[in-house]
């Protein structure tokens, strides 16, 4: 096969790409080594920035956002006996958008699908192979067992932290940037209506807990737990007695509504950044160049940054032989990867339990300055709800 983009993954990241590129008139085929169906029910992350509202809106992908989204306006942060809103909107005049991932993922296959996009599901031994040369090529072996060969001009990795594109980059020129967290998160998916209008961030002796939602009759909710936690000694009643506590059920009347618990899992905690995100023509983009713990929100919302600077670049490459975009795309990307990192880490650092005293009384007056401070609260929304794709 022979195509001008040779797209390594079928997530979010994966298929905003080839929707930037196509409509742009470049080519491009997308090889994916799980199912269709197992790429568009993965539960991921579940708050778009504004900014990544207004791309999906620029290119006609936006609609079902704003039909079956919700808007929020920020976020409540919470330690005992104590709850604050902070107003984005007022704040720094943006707001965030909760829509999941999986539905997000649907979109953009279909869109894809409109547009005859071609793609390979379920495809395994996957290389990436020449990509110092002006002929990158990817191998793999089909749904069927057939090695096949995609050549390509140019080749993007989108297929996460475990996928063979970030190390098909040299050690030589690899520099890679790693913060391992000592707690994890146990994330629950309920059946049931959400007991909050906006997202709780709750600081806690006992841990962390976050309420989030996927609907209007799904609730979202996440606890610190230990890095090495099993999800076997963690019963429906204990995680539901635990979100109780730390998310301040009967604080001011205020209710935990409990539900049947459709899923659960224990999520690692990690930041991880790889430069640099482009070598000879291989490219990288989202999860396969960086990760970020979700306290954040930023893992989606930084991919769909990454492809939004690469489209164009790749486009002036690849139609107008101009490569100026394209060798300063690593350099442009990781601007925000470090911006987002750092805010990630920020926010994690400040409402997970580390053991330490010391680091408890700072957490409270952090919160206390940033739920206070007209300039301290200002800074968190920026970042929340997402500086301007470029930054």
């Amino acid at each position: 096969m022979r195509t001008q983009v040779a797209i390594v993954g079928a997530g979010p990241a994966g298929l905003l790409l080839s929707q930037l590129l196509g409509v742009e008139g470049v080519d491009s085929v997308v090889v994916e080594r799980r199912s269709r169906a197992y790429v568009e029910a993965r539960i991921r992350a579940g708050i778009l920035e504004s900014s990544t509202v207004d791309l999906l809106d620029a290119v006609g992908l936006g609609n079902r956002v704003h039909a079956a989204g919700d808007e929020h306006r920020g976020i409540y942060l919470q330690w005992p006996h104590e709850r604050h809103h902070l107003d984005f909107v007022d704040l720094v005049g943006r707001s965030v958008w909760v829509y999941g991932q999986t539905d997000l993922t649907r979109d953009l296959g279909a869109a894809r699908d409109a547009h005859g996009q071609q793609f390979a599901y379920e495809i395994s031994d996957t290389a990436v192979h020449d990509i110092e040369t002006e002929h990158p090529y990817v191998t793999y072996r089909d749904s069927a067992g057939v090695d096949q060969r995609l050549d390509a001009d140019v080749v993007v990795g989108c297929d996460g932290s475990f996928g063979p594109c970030r190390s098909a980059v040299p050690e030589r020129v690899r520099r890679t940037w790693e913060r391992v967290y000592p707690y994890a998160w146990l994330g629950v998916l309920a059946d049931v209506a959400p007991s909050t209008d906006e997202l709780i961030y709750a600081w806690h002796p006992d841990g962390f807990a976050l309420h989030s939602m996927r609907s209007a009759t799904v609730s979202r909710l996440y606890l610190q737990v230990d890095a090495g936690a099993s999800i076997d000694d963690w019963s429906d009643a204990r995680i539901w007695d635990a979100l109780a506590a730390r998310l301040g059920h009967g604080q001011d009347g205020w209710e935990l509504q409990r539900g049947p618990i459709a899923e659960k899992s224990v999520l690692p905690m990690r930041s991880h950044v790889s430069e640099p995100m482009r070598h000879g023509r291989l490219f990288l983009a989202g999860d396969a160049a960086h990760i970020v713990p979700p306290t954040g929100a930023k893992g989606l919302n930084l991919a769909v940054a990454d492809v939004a600077l690469l489209a164009p670049a790749l486009v002036a490459m690849l139609r107008k032989n101009d490569p100026r975009l394209a060798d300063a795309y690593s350099e442009t990307a990781l601007r925000r990867v470090w911006r987002c990192t750092h805010f990630s880490w920020w926010m994690t650092t400040m409402l997970h339990q580390s053991g330490d005293p010391f680091d408890a009384a700072l957490q409270q007056s952090q919160l206390r300055w940033v739920t206070t401070s007209g300039a301290g609260a200002a800074g968190l929304a920026e970042n929340y709800a997402g500086l301007p794709i470029g930054f």
